[in-house]
Formats: C-alpha cells, structure tokens, sequence
C-alpha cells in the first residue's frame, strides 16, 4: 500500500499550472532527479481549484501511470510539497518573495502568456488591462492572469531582498523564455522602472522544448490505481513512455540535477523546440481538426486513417526541409523522431483525445503551422484550412481568441477572415486560399 503521509522537501520551486501535463513531466523529472530530496515543489492551479483541493488530503502526492503498449508501470510521485489555488495571491507572493525559491516554472498554456505575435503584452485584452490597473495602486483586489499574479510576486521578491531567480516556462511556443519576458516587461509599466530593472538584472529567463503526451485521466484509471495501490487516488495522471525536456539558459540560485532524469541543458535551443513545436504539435493540430472533421475521436483513429496519415507526411516533409537546415540537424535525428512519432500516436491505448488538442486553436495554429506554410502551401493549407471548417461548423469550440473568431465568421468571406487571424500574408496569398477553399 502506498504511503500518503506528508511531504518534507523544501520548498524551492513554484509552479503555476498545476495540470496532468506539468504532473507528468516537470514533477516527474523533479522527482528522478538525483537531488530530488532537496527540492519541493509548490504548486499553484490555474481557473479552478479542484486539483488543489483533491492533492491536499493526499499529502500533496499521487500516481502516475506510464501507458504503453503492452502494459502498464505505475509510480508514486512525491515532489509536490504543497498545494494551493490560484487566487490565493498572497500565498503565492509570499512563497516567491523566499530568499530560498529558486525557480518559478510555468504550464499557463500558449494563451496565458497573454501577449502579442510580435512579443508585447496584450493590453487590449480585458484582463490584462485589470490587472495593470491593480498592479499600478489604482484599483483594489488581486491580479487574475497567470503573469500579473507572477509580476506581483516577483515585485514581492525584490522588495524583500530575496535576490535572483529562473523563470522556466513550458508550454508550447517558440521562445517561451522570451515570451514570459515580454509579459511580465509589460506589467513592468504599472510596477515602475526599478522593477523594469530587477528582471533585467537578477531574473533569468529559460527557453524550454517540452514533450509528453498526456491524455485526460478517466474513471477506469483511478480504479486501476486503487487496485494497485489499496487506496483511492482522487487525481491520477496518465501518461506515454516517451518524454523529452530540453532547457536552455541560466539558474542564477542555483538548479537540481535533471538531467540525471534525462533532461538535456544546451546553448542553442530554437532546432530542437522547432522539431517538437512543428512535427508533433503541428501534426496534433492537423489531426484534430481534419479528424474531426471525418468524425474521427482520438490520435490512433485519426493516424489510422490513410488520407490523414499521407497529409501528415506531407507536413512533415515540409517541416523537416526546414529543420535540414539548422547547423545542428544531424542531433535532431529527424528520421527516428518521426518513426518514433507514428509509434506514439499509433498507441491506442493511449486516448489522446482530438476535442482536448483543438482548444485555442489561433494560438497553436500561430506557431505550430503558420511557420512552414510557406515552404509546402499544401500541407499549412490544408491543416488551416480543416481548422476553419471545423470553425464554421461547431459552435462549441474552445478559444481565447474567440471574439475574433466570432468577427471573422460575420465577414462577408468568412473563410478567409478566419485564415487572416493565423497569419496576414496567408489570407492575402490567393494561391494559399484556393488551397484552403478546396478543403471546405
């Protein structure tokens, strides 16, 4: 039976986020790490406090299982220490304002960064506008996005002394490091220039390539845990056998050894979070939205279907003459990557679901197909041009960007509307948009 008394590891890390994704794999690799007893975790939820509320009589722990093929390994992670929800601001300021907190990572996903395409806060967007207003003394309450609630708490921290810290997101996107720096740059305008000063100075900001498929949790999983372990796990994670972290830059209060657990440090990042960004999460989009479309329910099913596995190939194809073209390509191995690839997304025992994946789609779809479209117009095409199918069929989609999406489709061309939110000079390439018509 497994033991679910407390946690007694320090707390050094904070996380915002607290997912199955950030369970799966920060907390995991926390856990693997040699050093792992000398750095806890603390965690913050996003929205809802239910993670919060299920972890805590748990003693912060809880199992994940690893789901392949032919079986299942299932682990008891303990490197959560604490948990709590989101809106407990306090708790937060005063958890990163501690001299011994040492990093603050991030699972916000794409839209919680809150910023532009071309890397500026986005002050337009009625949330961040409150929290600027609150930040600068001029309305009461607490900050309700991710990064204003992090601006705070780093604020704390200088004001406190506590000194240099690593800012580590992990989310999908380019330069996540640089885009965390824009956000919490942008709410430096209600903070004041010493602030400004502070992130410049002692905050580091470290660009991830993260990698873990990790499906919903269902029923069935909980009571394949409560078997195994004799006790009733209210929040089980499930998870692939296969996982990657790749970090670059610096830990100015110092780091734990994760690449003891398979984590890789290197001075250039941009190659290896492009190979993920496009041939995993771009094929992910494709698939959901063109499987969708073909009444297609997971990654298996869709993979499974021959149109749909040659489209994918086809913009893999195109993404890897892209990435043939980094200096460091042989140390991609794109071959083996995409072998390995169709392996993962062919385990059907793995329910990867395509409703989870097509959520906020205009920001994925931003950095995950736009970049290559135009190398291989047919595959960009075709992957956007399934998105705004599905668009214009469903009136249930998930999106942060929805009020555009909503303007665009009262457009007089509703399809090429939509294709101008993922990228300008797509919707004004005719040939792009013939190529986008034809898969309506």
């Amino acid at each position: 039976m497994s033991d679910v008394t407390g946690c007694a590891r320090p707390e050094r890390i904070v996380h915002l986020g607290v997912g199955a994704f950030f369970r799966a794999h920060q907390a995991w690799y926390t856990q693997h790490a040699t050093d792992a007893a000398e750095w806890g975790i603390v965690g913050y939820t996003g929205r809802s406090a239910t993670v919060a509320d299920e972890l805590r009589p748990q003693g912060c722990k809880y199992h994940l299982i690893t789901r392949g093929e032919t079986g299942d390994q299932i682990d008891l992670i303990e490197s959560l220490v604490r948990v709590e929800s989101g809106a407990n601001v306090a708790d937060l300021v005063a958890t990163v304002a501690r001299e011994q907190t040492a990093i603050v990572t991030l699972t916000i996903t794409e839209a919680g960064y809150r910023v532009t395409p071309d890397f500026a806060l986005d002050a337009r967007d009625p949330e961040v506008a409150a929290d600027l207003l609150i930040l600068a003394g001029s309305e009461d309450g607490a900050p309700t996005t991710a990064m204003g609630r992090l601006a705070l708490a780093l604020n704390a921290r200088r004001l406190a002394g506590g000194g240099a810290i690593a800012i580590v997101p992990c989310d999908n996107m380019p330069a996540n490091g640089k885009v965390a720096k824009a956000a919490l740059t942008g709410f430096g305008a209600a903070l004041g220039v010493d602030f400004v000063r502070y992130l410049n100075s002692q905050v580091s900001f470290v660009t991830t390539s993260i990698d873990r498929i990790t499906p919903k949790t269902t029923d069935a999983e909980k009571q394949l845990v409560a078997e195994f372990s004799g006790w009733a796990d209210a929040s089980p994670v499930v998870t692939e056998p296969f996982s990657d972290w790749v970090l670059e830059g610096d830990f100015p209060a110092g780091r734990l050894n994760w690449e003891s657990a398979g984590a890789r440090f290197v001075s250039e990042i941009e190659p290896f979070e492009n190979r993920k960004l496009w041939l995993l999460n771009g094929a992910h989009s494709l698939l959901a939205y063109a499987g969708l479309n073909r009444c297609h329910q997971t990654v298996a099913e869709a993979i499974g279907d021959p149109a749909l596995l040659a489209r994918v190939e086809e913009f893999w194809d195109a993404a890897c003459g892209v990435l043939g073209n980094y200096p460091a390509a042989a140390e991609l191995d794109l071959p083996a990557y995409r072998a390995a690839l169709l392996e993962r997304f062919r385990n059907g025992r793995i329910r990867h679901n395509l409703a989870q994946i097509a959520n906020d789609g205009v920001t994925k779809l931003r950095v995950r197909i736009a970049p290559t479209a135009s190398v291989s117009p047919s595959a960009g095409a075709f992957a956007i041009g399934s998105w705004a199918k599905w668009i214009l069929a469903d009136t249930s989609y998930v999106d942060s960007r929805a009020a555009e999406i909503e303007a665009a489709k009262l457009a007089s061309d509703p399809t090429k509307a939509l294709v101008a939110i993922i990228g300008a000079n797509l919707a004004e390439n005719q040939a792009f948009m013939d190529q986008v018509r034809a898969v309506q």
